[in-house]
């Protein structure tokens, strides 16, 4: 199973499990096209992985997610979404603006790029998308993390019937170490590592390339559709 001479599509591919991820698919022997928002640090990445192409917009915005897959040149292979993050708040601290855009990230972006990407992904290929373990656990501030991540699997699930022969698949995470992490944790990011070191199974914290690797595997095994796979380092068997 090799991703030689295919095409994988990484929006969100600018930093974190979407750049780690563009590396070893083009190790693998993949073209890749990075999608992010920020064009300069687009191009940095874009010139550290060696892409074909980039494209600079925000994922959510269908307008846009359809004149992307409309424009590509030719038919493409694989599709990673990394895009978007989670929305933590107690229920009266809730800002229903901020909250809307979580659910257009991780909701309806989701149907879009399905829709869209109709005809334009091969039927060998895969629609891979990245969601969380963390909130499994109901809790205070959990309410809306709490219910997209309830709700992502059983959306793949669907779409993976919908599309078919394409396959559609979600990876959950726990905590991964990202530059999106270190932003969100600032000073706490060290304390926070320490802790998971010592309470994970496996020892040592999460990173990109770990999930890379998943998905790498998960575009390449013809096998996998509809499914949810979990990538937390034994996260969910202990407190943290």
């Amino acid at each position: 199973m090799t991703l030689s001479g295919q095409t994988v599509v990484l929006i969100g591919g600018s930093s974190g499990i979407g750049l780690e991820t563009a590396r070893q698919a083009r190790a693998g022997g993949a073209d890749v096209v990075l999608v992010g928002r920020d064009p300069d640090r687009l191009q940095r990445a874009a010139a550290d992985v060696g892409a074909t192409a980039t494209a600079a917009f925000d994922a959510s915005d269908p307008d846009r997610l359809d004149a992307f897959f409309d424009g590509l040149p030719a038919p493409i292979d694989h599709v990673l979404v990394t895009a978007g993050g989670a929305y933590y708040a107690p229920l009266a601290e809730l800002d229903f603006a901020e909250a809307r855009r979580n659910v257009d990230e991780h909701l309806w972006m989701p149907l879009h790029l399905a829709r869209a990407a109709i005809g334009r992904v091969r039927p060998t290929g895969t629609l891979l998308f990245v969601g969380g373990t963390g909130a499994r656990r109901p809790g205070p501030g959990l309410t809306l993390a709490s219910t997209m991540t309830v709700a992502l699997p059983a959306l793949i699930a669907s779409l993976a019937l919908e599309l078919a022969p394409v396959r559609v698949n979600l990876i959950a995470a726990g905590f991964v170490d990202t530059p999106l992490s270190a932003r969100l944790l600032g000073d706490d990011l060290e304390r926070r590592r320490e802790q998971l070191r010592a309470a994970l199974p496996i020892g040592r914290v999460v990173g990109p390339a770990d999930v890379a690797a998943l998905a790498v595997h998960l575009m390449t095994n013809t096998a996998l559709t509809g499914a949810t796979y979990d990538i937390d380092g034994g996260q969910q068997l202990v407190r943290t």
